[in-house]
């Protein structure tokens, strides 16, 4: 049932008194709540229901504000700092390049020109575009989340690169490359071995 929703956005604090909150998106998501969506609040609680809709959603020019139903006053407000709110995936269109980037650490990236570069490790903000750091064969790799350098990222699965030149030390480049060609050459002389006995 989990996997037909989708982290999109956590409860940052209360504000006011009529159990309204600011509600901010999960890295690397737009802001997609809207009135009449119906949400799960999570960790659940059990002095409240799992499920809720949202009742209004106010841009306040640097955050939003959001009421849930069934969330009154203060203290219930209080209840659900630090939730995640959690969509039903129908209910989010999103394009190749928006992704929660905590969905991203731990799945593989594999390059066109490199092979696997690794596993992802972490995603780092920068004023420019966001980065992923990529933890390999090749060590730590730094992928630029821009279209030169990948084309979308794909719900599941690895991600394919293309990325430039100057990304990685072009002696470890030469090294792993080597590395790998020697693999490949004593596989095909097993191979070659099982087929003489055969």
């Amino acid at each position: 049932m989990w996997s037909a929703y989708r982290n999109i956005a956590r409860v940052v604090r209360p504000h006011g008194k009529r159990g309204e909150v600011i509600v901010r998106a999960v890295r690397g998501l737009p802001f997609v709540l809207e009135p009449g969506m119906e949400v799960a609040l999570t960790p659940p609680a059990l002095e409240r229901d799992r499920f809720c809709t949202v009742r209004s959603v106010t841009d306040t020019g640097q955050d939003w504000l959001v009421a849930f139903s069934g969330i009154e006053g203060i203290d219930g407000a209080e209840s659900i700092k630090g939730c995640y709110v959690l969509a039903h995936a129908e209910d989010v269109v999103l394009d190749g390049f928006e992704a929660a980037w905590e969905d991203l650490v731990g799945r593989y990236v594999v390059d066109a020109r490199f092979g696997e570069l690794g596993r992802i490790t972490g995603v780092i903000e920068t004023p420019a575009n966001d980065v992923l750091e990529v933890e390999g064969p090749f060590g730590e790799v730094l992928v630029p989340i821009i279209e030169e350098a990948m084309d979308e990222i794909p719900p599941t699965g690895p991600l394919s690169t293309h990325i430039m030149d100057g990304l990685i030390d072009s002696n470890k480049i030469q090294q792993v490359m080597s590395e790998r060609a020697v693999s490949k050459a004593r596989q095909g002389n097993d191979r070659t071995g099982e087929v003489d006995q055969a």
